[in-house]
């Protein structure tokens, strides 16, 4: 009787064959997660990244406050519920002014280029503001406007 044994290239198909099993289940049990990803202005940013391949430009484009649509490269991607009302509030910081209101002909609009930068705007919503001017990072919370504004001018005094 002649005891029969695997060998090396049997167990390495058979190894090779047990991971892209292992690795087509784990995909699929991670892409549910990335679906329940809801968006909210302090992770607006890197919620618009998400739809953003090669370096492309992201858009959310709300004409009514109801429903908003996500454009990459001007094709439409999503169309996803609104995440707030009409009271939505944009704002530019201005070194000399401060904060100057901004007039959109949508109720909300919001951009990523292909390089990560976003539109350089302040929004405020529910006495709260989010502050988009830095370049590579996501918004900035802030409890009000006015503790924005009073980082802005800390900063620069800092700076001079």
């Amino acid at each position: 009787m002649q005891k029969r044994a695997f060998s090396l290239i049997e167990l390495m198909i058979v190894i090779v064959i047990i991971g892209v099993v292992y690795t087509m289940a784990l995909s699929r049990i991670k892409a549910p997660k990335e679906e329940t990803q809801k968006p909210s202005f302090k992770t607006l940013k890197s919620y618009l990244l998400s739809f953003s391949k090669d370096h492309t430009s992201v858009e959310l484009l709300c004409k009514e406050c109801k429903s908003c649509v996500i454009f990459r490269d001007g094709e439409k991607v999503k169309e996803i519920e609104s995440f707030f009302d009409s009271s939505v509030e944009f704002y530019r910081y201005d070194f000399f002014l401060g904060d100057v209101a901004l007039n959109r002909d949508s109720c909300f609009d919001f951009s990523v280029d292909g390089n990560g930068v976003s539109d350089q705007v302040i929004i405020v919503y529910k006495d709260k503001a989010y502050d988009y001017t830095p370049y590579f990072s996501d918004g900035v919370e802030y409890e009000s406007l006015q503790d924005l504004k009073d980082a802005k001018e800390k900063l620069i005094s800092e700076v001079q």
